[in-house]
């Protein structure tokens, strides 16, 4: 059984009327965590009720509450949905927040170098020194590392994407992103299939997800390149469908899959969530289907 770690934000993401749980992080361990019976989760929420809703979930779910720790100084963190004439949601991430606060302790020290395979992170928990130092003193450890970029607000520059992207074994990253990475790293044409051979090989990186969207995702790997369009007929709410994306890419990255089997089943995954409401399904059934998908391929 792979052991896999994630780094980075747990919070609300707070629409008219109704609060749910979120974060790219925590969302993609959930997955995990469903799919395979194991997963560590490495976050700090605050003391207050957000917090203690927080702590119950874990508990709720069997997600380990061990290396999340409880910030006596800050709030849980917060995302306002501010919806568009389409019901997208725009963000608004609030700053400040405990998972901005995360502390290195010889406990996750531990569990990176012990108990895991492969340690998953993003950029947003990045944004605060505090976060970001952390994450640091758990690079280059004898691991593999799955980057998912997540740009959020601005909360990124130039030196936490060449950190991130040095690290990664595993890259995902959208079509937006992607062009942003372009634009202040690599400077050539816009071309998904060449940018991440591009990627590849300036970083060392042995598979580049770029999700598209309703388009698909392209997956690349030594030269191979493999583009799926998952068929979806009532999509319901689009959030989160990157989040489970990633934990099949993860899965399928540590058992040596190859890039088509990942890219079919991943965005199988992805497409029922969206045909849901929320970014983590209520019911079990879904992860039936796919731990079924999983283990036949």
């Amino acid at each position: 059984m792979k052991r896999i770690t994630s780094f980075g934000e747990i919070l609300f993401d707070v629409y008219p009327g109704v609060n749910t749980l979120g974060g790219a992080p925590f969302n993609f361990i959930y997955h995990i965590k469903k799919l395979t019976g194991n997963g560590n989760f490495i976050s700090t929420v605050g003391d207050d009720n957000f917090g203690k809703e927080i702590l119950n979930f874990l508990k709720l779910n069997a997600i380990s509450s061990d290396y999340v720790a409880i910030d006596k100084n800050h709030p849980t963190g917060i995302a306002n949905a501010n919806l568009d004439k389409n019901k997208i949601p725009h963000w608004e991430i609030k700053p400040g927040c405990a998972y901005d606060f995360i502390e290195t302790s010889d406990k996750i020290i531990n569990l990176i170098e012990e108990k895991t395979d492969c340690l998953y992170f993003g950029t947003l928990v990045q944004r605060s020194d505090i976060s970001r130092n952390t994450l640091n003193t758990l690079f280059e450890k004898k691991i593999k590392y799955f980057c998912d970029l997540n740009f959020r607000q601005g909360f990124f520059n130039i030196d936490i994407i060449n950190t991130s992207l040095n690290t990664a074994h595993i890259l995902k990253l959208n079509n937006d992103e992607l062009k942003v990475i372009n634009e202040l790293l690599l400077k050539q044409d816009y071309d998904e299939v060449n940018l991440a051979e591009l990627l590849s090989e300036k970083f060392d990186i042995e598979i580049v997800c770029i999700t598209l969207g309703d388009k698909g995702a392209i997956l690349y790997k030594n030269g191979t390149v493999d583009h799926y369009k998952a068929d979806v007929e009532n999509v319901v709410d689009t959030v989160g469908a990157g989040d489970a994306f990633a934990s099949v890419l993860c899965l399928g990255y540590l058992y040596e899959w190859n890039i088509s089997k990942i890219n079919r089943i991943a965005s199988e995954f992805a497409a029922a969530i969206v045909q849901i409401k929320g970014a983590l399904p209520k019911e079990e059934g879904i992860y039936e289907i796919f731990k079924e998908k999983i283990r036949s391929g």
